[in-house]
């Protein structure tokens, strides 16, 4: 290991060298999935109740049905309600429900309750991807039922009805280790997107800023050689989480570099922090930012569909055997290339928390957050083209030092 980190150095300074210069130079945060209210519609007649709600991404959900009075309850993990009305939700409604209230429940999770005039059974529901929209719609629909199979509905916990979002389909293969015999693949996740802007401040959006940042280190790579680029995203657009894996192994990628700026609610805190996967998160504030990026407990990266959970697991931690210590090589890279251009670093530059976007277990991932968008300091740095620059110049040899090392480890593991 000493000798491999004494080679990823020299490499990183070399690169340093071959490279041009650069010159040196309490916000609310909201919710991953947002309601979309203008696709989101109530309806209810004699003999149904139909509810279509639109949210930027699928997420786990809960139903339950409840008595006196009679109402539905849905529970999400979580849900933005910004922007939907009651009122317009309401409008038209003459039977069915007689009133709706939804908003935060407990930490994490949001709820939804329609109250009913009777005894109305869940006859459907399902959350599935709107063709069109390609938004996440939750389906539900409600049909009169006698007061006592009603009541025993309500008393009975197996009534409860629990599902979680589909994973997502996995397209193409990854290509056999890179040697460095032909240039790295680079996926780059400029994060959040479309109607989930991320963490927002003085007007500004977290997902802006991540694709402005990811458009010119595209640059940046492609300039310096070596590189083929490929983002996650390439405008102001929602992408799921888990289908961001799916487009990194379709393109057949050597590594994964998911761009974030993080934001606290209460302290204050500054500087670059990488990340790498981990079920247990290095601290609390890991494990809350964890929870902000990434509400969804999906498996990304293998298709296991076919397989209960324990199984699964087992299978992606076969899997990481080898992926696992790629990550950590990757972000110690990604660290002392930053450092050497004189980036600014937090004082923890290495932590480790349980992000969806890093769970492939064939491809090396990690996570960079950029900054603290509620640190004025970081803020100001985000925005400057010259900082950005200057953070580009560190991770361009980062990278090629860490392909470099990794294709020595791979010639040396084939002999």
């Amino acid at each position: 290991m000493s000798s491999l980190m004494s080679f990823l150095r020299a490499v990183i300074a070399a690169c340093l060298i071959l490279l041009p210069g650069t010159p040196a130079v309490a916000e609310r945060l909201s919710a991953v999935a947002r309601v979309d209210p203008a696709h989101s519609r109530l309806e209810a007649g004699r003999r149904t109740i139909r509810l279509d709600l639109a949210l930027s991404q699928p997420v786990p959900y809960k139903i339950v049905t409840l008595n006196d009075p009679p109402r539905l309850v849905v529970d999400f993990h979580e849900v933005n309600w910004d922007g939907l009305s009651r009122q317009s939700l309401m409008e038209g409604v003459r039977r069915g429900v007689t009133d709706m209230r939804f908003g935060a429940f407990r930490p994490g999770w949001s709820r939804m309750v329609l109250e009913l005039d009777g005894p109305w059974g869940l006859t459907g529901a399902a959350l599935g991807r709107d063709g069109q929209t390609g938004l996440s719609m939750l389906r539900l629909s409600l049909a009169p039922i006698p007061l006592p199979e009603f009541i025993a509905r309500a008393r009975n916990p197996e009534e409860v009805l629990w599902d979680l979002p589909r994973r997502a389909p996995i397209e193409g293969t990854p290509r056999q280790r890179q040697r460095g015999e032909r240039p790295l693949v680079v996926v780059l996740d400029p994060g959040h997107g479309g109607l989930d802007p991320g963490a927002e401040r003085g007007g500004l959006r977290e997902a802006n800023l991540m694709l402005t940042f990811a458009r010119e280190l595209k640059e940046y790579l492609l300039r310096a050689g070596g590189f083929e680029v490929i983002l996650t995203r390439e405008e102001d657009v929602f992408v799921p989480l888990e289908n961001r894996v799916s487009i990194a192994r379709a393109a057949g990628a050597d590594l994964f570099l998911s761009l974030h700026a993080d934001a606290l609610a209460d302290g204050d805190a500054s500087g670059a922090t990488v990340y790498t996967l981990a079920a247990e998160a290095s601290d609390a504030a890991s494990a809350a930012l964890a929870e902000r990026h990434d509400r969804a407990d999906l498996l990304a990266g293998l298709d296991l569909s076919s397989h209960d959970d324990l199984v699964a697991e087992v299978l992606m931690s076969m899997a990481r055997t080898e992926t696992a210590p790629r990550s950590e090589k990757l972000a110690d890279a990604l660290v002392m290339g930053i450092q050497a251009r004189g980036g600014q670093m937090h004082k923890r530059p290495r932590l480790r928390a349980d992000f969806s976007v890093l769970r492939s277990p064939d491809i090396p991932s990690v996570l960079l957050e950029l900054g603290f968008m509620s640190n004025d300091y970081d803020l100001a740095r985000l925005r400057s083209p010259s900082w950005r620059a200057q953070m580009a110049d560190g991770i361009v040899p980062a990278l090629k030092a860490w392909g470099a090392a990794d294709a020595a480890e791979a010639q040396l593991l084939r002999k």
